[in-house]
């Protein structure tokens, strides 16, 4: 009797639903969520640094097109390079296909955060050590959706958690019956790792403000040195890839271990900042921050025009103090009993006094 080994049969359906002849793939879900999640993450660390609403409204734009267009320029560029051009159109028209490399996606997002950093007057480095953050937590969902595709697995192995990915052309034809490693769980364990302890280093360390650089090199090497050795258990992506000492994933990862390692080393040996304590501004308090940005100037002078004379803030007006002035002389020019015709022309002088003062609003100028 042969003992088979134990195994998981990944026989999922990487379409959540139909329009047409449209699919609307797991994939591009998680692509999506990993994007929201990452815009959610940046305006955390607006709000908390005391920066304007617009910067964290503006990364989604320029970290969401970047990054695609990257991701796919990358796939097209390093592993169909003379497909595409000779077919130039399918770079757009290809696109339900599939197609997205990682390392396209970072230089795209390095080149997007170059321009925000410029467009918000903001230190480049600045941007660089605070997306890292997102990065990993994006990475490892990014990773799950090529799970649900049944695509990027490794060799065969016998350890009991091998997938079966019963869907995919490929195992059926190199590795059926066999088992593989789930290389995709692998790499978001790794990516969640890294989130975790970038978050660490972030909220309970301060070291972005302290020792700025370091978040992005640490992130940079727990991205792509993960990658590096867990392309050892893959398989080949392309088939020029077949006998190659390092695949196309790992000569690609060298440039961003490298630029990592120096990141560290450059905020290690910079004198270090001695930030100010970060106090995060109530959640009531940063929604009308957000509300007056986004308002008119006028706005405040019309609400402030609702309110009753005597309780709007700031000096009086020159008609209502001259209006007040003469109530006074005449009440001390006045015997002490006056008489009812007298209280009705001091009630007089009053309610001129609040005519005077609505005249001054910008409302009933």
């Amino acid at each position: 009797m042969i003992l088979q080994p134990l195994s998981v049969v990944w026989n999922f359906d990487p379409v959540l639903f139909s329009i047409g002849s449209l699919d609307i793939r797991y994939y591009g879900l998680m692509w999506a969520l990993a994007i929201l999640i990452g815009a959610k993450f940046f305006d955390n660390f607006v709000n908390r640094e005391g920066l304007p609403a617009k910067v964290s409204e503006s990364i989604f734009i320029y970290g969401t097109l970047a990054t695609i267009l990257g991701a796919r320029l990358g796939h097209c560029l390093f592993y169909d390079t003379m497909e595409y051009l000779s077919k130039p159109w399918t770079i757009i028209t290809g696109f339900r296909d599939g197609g997205m490399a990682s390392h396209g996606a970072a230089i795209g997002l390095l080149i997007g955060l170059w321009l925000f950093s410029r467009r918000n007057k903001l230190p480049y480095i600045w941007s660089l050590d605070r997306i890292m953050i997102p990065v990993g937590i994006g990475g490892a969902i990014v990773r799950l959706g090529n799970l649900f595709n049944s695509e990027i697995f490794g060799q065969a192995t016998t350890l009991p958690w091998g997938f079966e990915f019963v869907r995919s052309h490929k195992w059926v034809a190199e590795f059926a019956p066999a088992a593989v490693h789930p290389t995709q769980i692998y790499e978001a364990l790794c990516y969640l790792a890294t989130f975790g302890i970038l978050c660490w280093l972030y909220y309970r360390r301060d070291i972005a403000r302290r020792r700025p650089g370091i978040l992005f090199g640490i992130g940079l090497i727990g991205t792509f040195l993960t990658r590096f050795f867990i392309e050892y258990i893959k398989t080949e992506q392309e088939p020029f890839e077949v006998g190659w000492a390092l695949d196309m994933g790992q000569w690609l990862s060298i440039p961003f271990i490298l630029l990592g390692i120096y990141m560290i080393w450059r905020g290690l040996t910079r004198p270090g900042a001695v930030p100010e304590p970060v106090v995060p501004a109530p959640k009531a308090q940063r929604l009308k921050r957000r509300k007056n940005e986004r308002e008119p100037d006028g706005r405040a002078d019309r609400q402030a025009c609702r309110q009753p004379a005597g309780r709007r803030r700031g000096d009086f007006s020159a008609r209502r103090r001259l209006a007040l002035h003469r109530a006074a002389g005449s009440q001390a020019a006045q015997p002490a009993n006056r008489t009812a015709a007298e209280s009705h022309g001091g009630l007089h002088l009053a309610a001129a006094g609040r005519v005077a003062g609505r005249r001054d609003c910008p409302r009933h100028a």
